[in-house]
C-alpha cells in the first residue's frame, strides 16, 4: 500500500507514462493476489515461519533487481511480479491461520489488531518515504526499505512466532469442551470444493474486490489525486498517512466490538462509511477539510480484510480458514489490478479521477449492502449442491 510516494518519481527517471507504470502495477496487483493460495497451501504444509522467510528472500531479491531496471519489461518482472508474490508471501494470509488457532474467544479483536500493522505502515512510512525519496532518490529509498523489512521480519518469524497453539487458547475454563458443539461452523469433513459453492463465500469475495479496488486505488493515485487538486506532495503524503494514523487506533476500537455483536454489521458499515470517504476526498479543496475527510476516512479504513477473515473462519472452521482466505483474497487483488489500471488511464484518457475514485465508492455501497445478507456468527450453513 506504499506506492503512491513512489508513483510520479518512477514515471518521471523511468521515462514512463502514467497508463504504462499503473499497468505495471496492475499486473503486480494480480500477481500478489494468485501468491495468495500458494502462500496458504504453503503454510499449510510447510508452517508460517518458512513462508515467511521465503517471502523476505524473493522481496530482497527483487529490490535490487528492481532499482537496476530501467525498460518496462525487467521492471514488470521485477518489480511487478517478483516483488508482488515476495510480498504476497509476508501478507495476512501466511499470519491468519496462526491467529485462528490462538484465538477463539476474541478471534475478531485478534484479527483487528493484526490489520494495526497495516495501518501503522500507511501512517508512518506514507510521509517517511516521501521525505526519503526527495532527500535521496526511489532507489535508495527502496533498498533501504527492503534492508529495515528483513531486520524486523526474521527475527519475529525465528524467535516470536509459535506455529502450534496450546489446546483451548485462549478460552475460559470450562469452554474448551464446548465450543466444538457449537453451530457456528461447518462440519470438520466439508470440502474446500464444496465450500466455494457456497453462497457466503462469494458474498465475501464481491466485498473483499470493492475493497482491493477501493484501498490500492488511494495507495497508488491516492497522492497523485491529490497533487492535481492542488496540494503539495508533504500535504497529500500527510493526509494519505492521517488515514493509516486515525485506522490504528480505530481498529483497536473496532476489534473490541468485533466479538459483541454481529460481524457483518461491522463490515458493512466499513464499506459504507468508506465508499462516502472516497467522493469526500474528490471535493475536499483545504487542508483543513482534506485532514478532516483522511481523519473520518480513517475511522473505518482497516478491519473489512479481519471482519472478512473472522466471518469465513466463524462459518466454514479453522481448518479451512487459510485456504479460503489465500482464494477470496484473489478478488481482492483483482480489484486491486483493476484500479491500478483505471487510475491511471482514466485520467489520461478524461482528464479527471472521478472516474475511478467515483466507481470505487459506487462498489463500496454495493459491498455494504451485500454484506448485510451474511451469516450471522452461530449459523449453520448447508453447502449449495
Amino acid at each position: 500500500m506504499g506506492i503512491g510516494p513512489f508513483f510520479l518519481p518512477m514515471a518521471h527517471d523511468l521515462g514512463f507514462s502514467r497508463s504504462l507504470l499503473a499497468g505495471i502495477i496492475s499486473i503486480g496487483m494480480l500477481f500478489y493476489g494468485l501468491g495468495m493460495p500458494l502462500a496458504g497451501w504453503l503454510v499449510a504444509k510447510h508452517g508460517t515461519k518458512f513462508v515467511l522467510l521465503t517471502g523476505t528472500v524473493i522481496v530482497i531479491i527483487s529490490v535490487i533487481w528492481t532499482i537496476n531496471s530501467r525498460t518496462p519489461l525487467t521492471f514488470l518482472l521485477s518489480f511487478g511480479i517478483l516483488m508482488s508474490v515476495g510480498l504476497a508471501f509476508t501478507s495476512p494470509v501466511a499470519l491468519t491461520p496462526l491467529i485462528t488457532r490462538w484465538f477463539t474467544r476474541q478471534r475478531g479483536m485478534a484479527l483487528f489488531f493484526l490489520s494495526t500493522g497495516s495501518m501503522a505502515g500507511i501512517a508512518v512510512m506514507t510521509p517517511v518515504l516521501t521525505f526519503a525519496i526527495q532527500s535521496i532518490g526511489w532507489q535508495s529509498t527502496l533498498l533501504w526499505f527492503a534492508g529495515v523489512f528483513a531486520v524486523v521480519t526474521v527475527p519475529v518469524a525465528l524467535f516470536v512466532m509459535r506455529e502450534n497453539a496450546p489446546p483451548g487458547a485462549d478460552l475460559l475454563p470450562g469452554a474448551v469442551n464446548s465450543v466444538s458443539s457449537r453451530p457456528g461452523a461447518i462440519l470438520p469433513g466439508m470440502a474446500f470444493t464444496q465450500a466455494l459453492r457456497t453462497l457466503p463465500f462469494w458474498k465475501i469475495c464481491l466485498g473483499l474486490f470493492a475493497c482491493g479496488f477501493s484501498m490500492n486505488l488511494l495507495g497508488t493515485h491516492g497522492m497523485p489525486m491529490l497533487m492535481d487538486h492542488g496540494f503539495d506532495a508533504m500535504t497529500s503524503s500527510t493526509g494519505i498517512g492521517l488515514i493509516g494514523l486515525v485506522a490504528i487506533f480505530s481498529t483497536m476500537f473496532l476489534g473490541r466490538l468485533a466479538d459483541r455483536i454481529p460481524r457483518r454489521n461491522i463490515l458493512a458499515t466499513i464499506y459504507l462509511i468508506r465508499g462516502l470517504g472516497f467522493f469526500a476526498l474528490l471535493v475536499v479543496g483545504t487542508h483543513f477539510e482534506l485532514y478532516i475527510a483522511a481523519a473520518i476516512g480513517g475511522i473505518v479504513w482497516a478491519g473489512s480484510i479481519a471482519m472478512s477473515s473472522a466471518i469465513l473462519a466463524d462459518i466454514y472452521g479453522v481448518r479451512l480458514v487459510g485456504i479460503l482466505y489465500g482464494w477470496a483474497y484473489l478478488s481482492h487483488q483483482i480489484g486491486a489490478m483493476i484500479s491500478s489500471w483505471l487510475g491511471g488511464w482514466g485520467y489520461e484518457a478524461f482528464g479527471t479521477h472521478w472516474v475511478a475514485f467515483g466507481m470505487a465508492g459506487i462498489l463500496l455501497f454495493i459491498a455494504a449492502s451485500v454484506s448485510m445478507r451474511l451469516p450471522q456468527k452461530g449459523y449453520t450453513l448447508v453447502p449449495a449442491t
